[in-house]
């Protein structure tokens, strides 16, 4: 780990592009946008490190601003459950913005990532002085619960093989484009959509096929009949 403390130059123009692309902050002007920099260091992980774990002290507010973390919780047999993935602009921690707690989960990073950390003192300072960034925590929350409510029921009422299709039609819708990207390897897209590695590959194969898709490698995918796929 690569921890940050001084603020060289680079180091407050990093933190600068951090804090604008977060939701949470991006809707600050210049000035209160340099004062919540002040208050932020960063730190740097390589591919496959922990970044915390869960039970551990949750003490600040993660920020993404380069590569992408996983977010995931174990079960009692040891077996991995996806909460989520961040991309740049992304955050995590933010529960202990309000209460002191420890991490219900593990942050791993899949690849090279730059985080901006404040702590959370600072950051409930910043709640007081600019409500605003109360309200849009609270928009963030809610938007998370909503996906969590959706995700939860597509698994109980939904067959693997719909499952599967409407992450790949979702993929299409947010990267607008039909030669698609995985953001994730198929053992976290398995535990994403409640199933197993082996039947998300059977099912790829399927719509392959089928005529549906076309797969390139274990990431790239190509949607050639995005109807036939959502009939799934």
């Amino acid at each position: 780990m690569n921890t940050c403390n001084h603020q060289t130059e680079g180091t407050v123009e990093m933190q600068k592009l951090c804090i604008s692309i977060v939701p949470i902050f991006n809707h600050l002007d210049a000035v209160e946008m340099r004062e919540i920099v002040k208050e932020t260091h960063a730190i740097s992980h390589g591919r496959g490190h922990t970044i915390y774990r869960a039970g551990e002290k949750s003490d600040g507010l993660y920020i993404v601003h380069k590569g992408r973390v996983k977010i995931y919780r174990l079960s009692d047999n040891g077996k991995e459950q996806l909460v989520r993935i961040l991309e740049p602009g992304d955050f995590t921690g933010e529960l202990s913005l309000f209460s002191e707690s420890v991490h219900d989960a593990y942050a791993e990073a899949l690849e090279p990532v730059e985080l901006c950390v404040m702590g959370r003192d600072d950051f409930q300072q910043f709640l007081l002085k600019y409500p605003a960034i109360a309200l849009k925590v609270l928009t963030e929350f809610s938007t998370r619960l909503s996906k969590t409510e959706k995700q939860a029921a597509s698994i109980a009422m939904e067959s693997t093989e719909t499952r599967v299709a409407i992450y790949l039609a979702d993929l299409v819708e947010e990267q607008k484009r039909s030669d698609i990207t995985l953001p994730m390897s198929r053992k976290d897209l398995a535990s994403h959509l409640g199933t197993t590695p082996e039947t998300v590959s059977r099912k790829l194969a399927d719509f392959e096929s089928a005529g549906w898709i076309k797969q390139s490698g274990q990431r790239e995918i190509v949607i050639l009949d995005l109807d036939a796929l959502l009939l799934a």
